[in-house]
């Protein structure tokens, strides 16, 4: 019988090297890349990532996705083949949907215990790793009140009176982080038979919705040119005002209502995305997120606070944005779900956006 194998030419073996050379090559490639998608206020000074790559060899590369909400939803979107390696920004009231799409591979970093214990939600416990503490807060025009010799407002319920009529903007809870955080935390201080209440008296005293924090800030607020002085940021804002000032101030400009259940705790999460290219990678990249490095870098990048016990405050935000006292935090709802967070949106959307009554939505 004949024998029909033949032995390769020397170009085709070469060629066949080549292929393999060229595959290994993009693989290694991809494997040194760590993909971050991010919401659009993610920031984090260049030569602290660069020590990250130095260390690790890996190459950070960053995607913005938007407002927090909608960069989750990318991530849901995609979760088939994912657009990054790690999620970055997923807090407690976002968490119950991405778990809902199970959208994160479980993955807490080895440096939890350097994480103050007030910044480790349960609902976080190994799932996700808390990275930075926001505060949702009123803040207040401090000129705006003193030029029409008017008082400021001192709870929450003051917002609701005829002295401060068409005077508060916040941002919309379907769309916007803030907003949902203020949302959850009415629900958690007034409880399920009254939040409605509170959100129609609202809306019957003149209040504004924008779909997002900064057009609430940078268009509706009075600092910027808007009608509406009272405006739901962050604790921290009045902290940003002095350090971004044209000119040099030790006086803020702004400053927070203060009261009780005023502000809200948003702890902001990163985790592993469920079928990264490079979970490993993902994973040293979120152990990064604790280092002392990133951690003292996070105030002045993104105006929030660092979880990481024992690090620094800058001068600004121990002067103008303290952290809210215990009785002034709202508590969240339990069991935050991603069916009962729709429920209340739409109840909010039914009653707030569409003016119905809260007894026809209940």
């Amino acid at each position: 019988m004949r024998d029909h194998t033949t032995t390769p030419s020397p170009q085709r073996r070469l060629a066949a090297l080549l292929v393999l050379l060229v595959a290994a090559c993009v693989g290694s490639a991809t494997a040194q890349v760590v993909t971050v998608l991010t919401h659009g206020s993610f920031a984090v000074t260049r030569d602290v990532v660069r020590g990250f790559e130095r260390a690790t060899g890996y190459t950070v590369r960053f995607v913005a996705g938007g407002d927090a909400g909608a960069t989750l939803n990318r991530a849901i979107l995609t979760r088939a083949n994912p657009v990054a390696d790690v999620l970055f920004g997923v807090d407690e009231g976002l968490l119950p949907r991405a778990s809902a799409a199970d959208l994160f591979e479980p993955y807490e970093s080895h440096l939890i215990h350097s994480v103050d214990p007030e910044y480790r939600p349960e609902a976080f416990e190994g799932v996700v790793t808390p990275i930075d503490a926001g505060f949702v807060t009123f803040n207040l025009d401090r000129g705006w009140f003193d030029e029409r010799d008017l008082a400021l407002p001192s709870s929450l319920a003051d917002l609701t009176e005829r002295a401060y009529e068409g005077l508060t903007v916040v941002s919309d809870p379907a769309t916007s982080s803030p907003g949902l955080a203020f949302m959850l935390g009415t629900i958690g201080l007034l409880g399920e038979d009254l939040w409605l209440d509170y959100w129609a008296a609202l809306r019957d005293n003149g209040l504004t919705v924008r779909d997002g924090w900064s057009d609430a800030y940078y268009t509706a607020f009075s600092r910027y040119g808007g009608d509406r002085p009272i405006v739901l940021s962050y604790a921290s804002s009045p902290a940003a005002e002095v350090i971004y000032a044209e000119a040099p101030t030790t006086r803020a400009p702004t400053l927070n209502l203060r009261c009780f259940g005023c502000s809200v705790r948003q702890i902001e999460a990163a985790g592993v995305l469920r079928g990264a290219a490079n979970p490993e990678g993902a994973r040293a990249f979120i152990d990064f997120l604790l280092s002392a490095e990133f951690q003292e870098d996070v105030p002045l990048q993104m105006f929030v606070y660092p979880v990481r016990e024992g690090t620094p405050l800058p001068e600004a935000f121990e002067r103008h944005a303290e952290v809210p006292r215990g009785d002034e935090i709202a508590p969240l709802p339990t069991d935050l779900s991603a069916e009962r967070i729709e429920r209340w949106l739409t109840q909010w959307t039914e009653v707030v956006v569409r003016g119905r009554t809260p007894d026809s939505v209940r």
